[in-house]
C-alpha cells in the first residue's frame, strides 16, 4: 500500500489540489416527478451551497488513506461486489479481495493508472468518513437533484429523451451484460469530467458511479438504517437499471460496497 501510494503521490497532490465547487443559489426548485412515489413531484427551498464539480477521485481518496490510515468497510467485511462481462442481469460477484485500491478485485487489476477516476467499491460509512477529513459532507438527496437539473424540469437536463446521453455520461451501451462493452471506450469506470458537463458545470451526474447523498425518501420507513444514490452508473443501460436520470433514487445497504458506487462532496 504505501510503495503505491508513493509511487502516485505527485499525482495526488495534483488531484486533491484541483478539486472545484459550484455554488448552486439559494432559491426554490421543483424536484422529483409525478406518478414517481420513491420521489414526488414537489417544491422545495434549499439555502445556497458548494457542491464538488466532479465526483471524489482514486487519488483523493488515496490522500484521505495515506493520512489517516483509514481501512475501508470492504477491507474489513471482505464483502464488496464487482462485475464481469458474462453475468445475467441485475447479477453481481461478491469478491473478498476487492476494496477501493482494486475495486474490480485484485485478479483484475489496481488503479495505479486510473488515480483520475472516480473511488468506489467504498461504503456510505467509508464516504462519510472522507468528508469528516475533508471538511465536506454528501449532498442531501434534493442538493444533488437541484445541481444535476442545472435548472431543468425534465428527467434529463436537456430533455425528456435518452439522444443525448452518451455525451454527458458513462453508461453500458450494450443490450445486456454478457459480452464487455466499450463502445464509449471505457467498460468500468471513466476519468472524470472526461465526458460534457451539464449547463452548470457539474460533470458525470449521470453515469460512471452512482453518487451517496444524505437523506430519506418519501417510501422509507421510521428508523431506516438504508441509504441512497443517485445518478446512475458505468454498469446502467437502457434495459438495466436505467437510473441515468435526474429522478431516480438507489438504495443500499449503508455499509455496502460496489464497483459502481462513489461520491461527490458538498463544502461545509
Amino acid at each position: 500500500m504505501k510503495y503505491l501510494l508513493g509511487l502516485v503521490w505527485s499525482c495526488i497532490v495534483a488531484q486533491a489540489a484541483a478539486q472545484d465547487f459550484l455554488t448552486i443559489p439559494a432559491g426554490t426548485y421543483t424536484v422529483g416527478a409525478k406518478h414517481f412515489p420513491l420521489n414526488p413531484l414537489r417544491t422545495v427551498q434549499l439555502p445556497a451551497f458548494r457542491i464538488s464539480t466532479t465526483e471524489i477521485t482514486n487519488a483523493q481518496f488515496a490522500a484521505f488513506v495515506d493520512a489517516t490510515g483509514y481501512i475501508t468497510d470492504a477491507e474489513r467485511r471482505h464483502n464488496a461486489m464487482v462485475f464481469e462481462p458474462g453475468l445475467k442481469e441485475f447479477r453481481w460477484l461478491e469478491d473478498s479481495s476487492a476494496y477501493w485500491l482494486f475495486p474490480n478485485g485484485i485478479s483484475r487489476g489496481d488503479v495505479a493508472d486510473k488515480m483520475d477516476h472516480p473511488v468506489t467499491c467504498i461504503s456510505f460509512t467509508d464516504a462519510q468518513a472522507y468528508c469528516t477529513w475533508s471538511g465536506c459532507r454528501l449532498p442531501t438527496l434534493d442538493e444533488w437533484e437541484v445541481a444535476a437539473r442545472a435548472g431543468s424540469k425534465t428527467r434529463y437536463f436537456w430533455g425528456e429523451d435518452r439522444d443525448s446521453l452518451s455525451q454527458y455520461a458513462n453508461v453500458w451501451l450494450a443490450h445486456d451484460h454478457l459480452v464487455a462493452d466499450t463502445a464509449d471506450g471505457y467498460m468500468y469506470t471513466s476519468p472524470v469530467a472526461h465526458f460534457k458537463p451539464n449547463p452548470w458545470g457539474l460533470y458525470d451526474v449521470y453515469g460512471n458511479v452512482f453518487e451517496y447523498c444524505e437523506g430519506h425518501t418519501a417510501l422509507d420507513k421510521p428508523g431506516s438504517t438504508s441509504v441512497h444514490a443517485r445518478g446512475g452508473s458505468w454498469w446502467c443501460s437502457k434495459n438495466s437499471c436505467s437510473s441515468f436520470n435526474s429522478v431516480d433514487i438507489g438504495t443500499v445497504h449503508p455499509r455496502a460496497s460496489f464497483s459502481n458506487l462513489g461520491f461527490r462532496v458538498v463544502k461545509l
